[in-house]
């Protein structure tokens, strides 16, 4: 249990980096920096591979095509419609909209486990900490919607096309940690790390045509925009690696083996660390200090995932 939990927050402070990505670049198309982290992430993978290439051989065709979805919409899509959200509307307004994550996953997940009559956590069990954890994401999201209200520049408008491009983000990522949580307990033999540089390579063809595509595009419909690599390269290059290798490699072996050891529903809500990790790091850059509100709503995530672990051991290991 434990052991699980602290490989979570592990994840949840590498992913937490993912959120301020497009605001040290607001200059770059989100495309771009979809494509880009992916592709970084999947020549991160290859050399990796080669380490763990005779567990990459256990995989079947089936294996690789799964891990090939969960790429492409838990990594490309998803970050294609975060990067833009941030972009349109900041950073704290996909950060709490994504911060419902953990309630919409323990939910889903337990209708799913009930669906198909797995032994499962009970409703009992869930709704204290689903309550704690909502409490949290509430008090935060009040005291960025009240900033946003105080900006005299706000352009509505952008900010709503923020809110609809986070939501996207948060579909796909309401359905990628349960279908990868699902691969990993039907195979509990199977490496956490090999499933991570699996996907890296599964999403690396993807990325890559992607990239290629965009700056075929580009070069008609943006031909001022710097090819291939912007008008600040080194930057982006250095990022693109950095959130590819912590963020997407690291950041995902963390959380597969955090699938292995929890069950569904309770890995579900431990994705609050990532949405602490992220308003930690987008104040941070802002270089605001926490509200009371804020950090008031962070203590009520944290009770929450605590209540969480206090759950009976019968039912933790459901």
């Amino acid at each position: 249990m434990w052991i699980g939990t602290s490989y979570a927050l592990a994840a949840g402070l590498m992913w937490g980096l993912v959120f301020i990505g497009p605001l040290l670049l607001p200059d770059y198309p989100a495309a771009l920096l979809s494509f880009g982290r992916y592709v970084a992430f999947g020549l991160i993978a290859v050399p990796l591979a080669w380490a763990d290439r005779a567990k990459l051989a256990q995989l079947s065709r089936a294996d690789w095509l799964e891990a090939a979805r969960l790429g492409l919409i838990g990594n490309i899509v998803y970050y294609l419609f975060l990067a833009s959200a941030i972009q349109q509307a900041g950073g704290p307004l996909p950060t709490m909209i994504i911060g419902t994550l953990p309630v919409l996953i323990a939910l889903a997940s337990r209708l799913r486990e009930r669906g198909r009559g797995d032994a499962a956590l009970g409703w009992t069990q869930l709704a204290p900490s689903l309550l704690l954890i909502g409490a949290g994401i509430a008090c935060v999201n009040q005291v960025e919607l009240d900033a946003l209200r105080a900006a005299p520049a706000a352009d509505f408008g952008r900010y709503a096309a923020g809110a609809a491009l986070a939501v996207g983000a948060l579909l796909c990522w309401t359905w990628y940690p349960i279908r990868n949580a699902d691969w990993l307990r039907a195979h509990p033999d199977r490496s956490p790390r090999a499933w991570a540089t699996a996907q890296g390579l599964a999403t690396l063809p993807m990325a890559l045509a992607g990239y290629l595509g965009w700056m075929l595009w580009a070069s008609f419909a943006e031909p001022a925009f710097a090819l291939p690599l912007g008008p600040r390269p080194e930057r982006f290059l250095a990022l693109m690696f950095a959130i590819g290798l912590f963020a997407s490699w690291l950041g995902t072996l963390c959380w597969n083996a955090a699938s292995q050891r929890l069950p569904t529903a309770l890995v579900g809500q431990l994705i609050v660390f990532e949405t602490l990790a992220a308003l930690a790091y987008a104040l941070a850059l802002r270089g605001d200090a926490p509200a009371p509100a804020t950090l008031i709503g962070a203590a009520l995530l944290v009770a929450g995932v605590v209540w969480a672990l206090r759950t009976p051991r019968g039912l933790r290991l459901a």
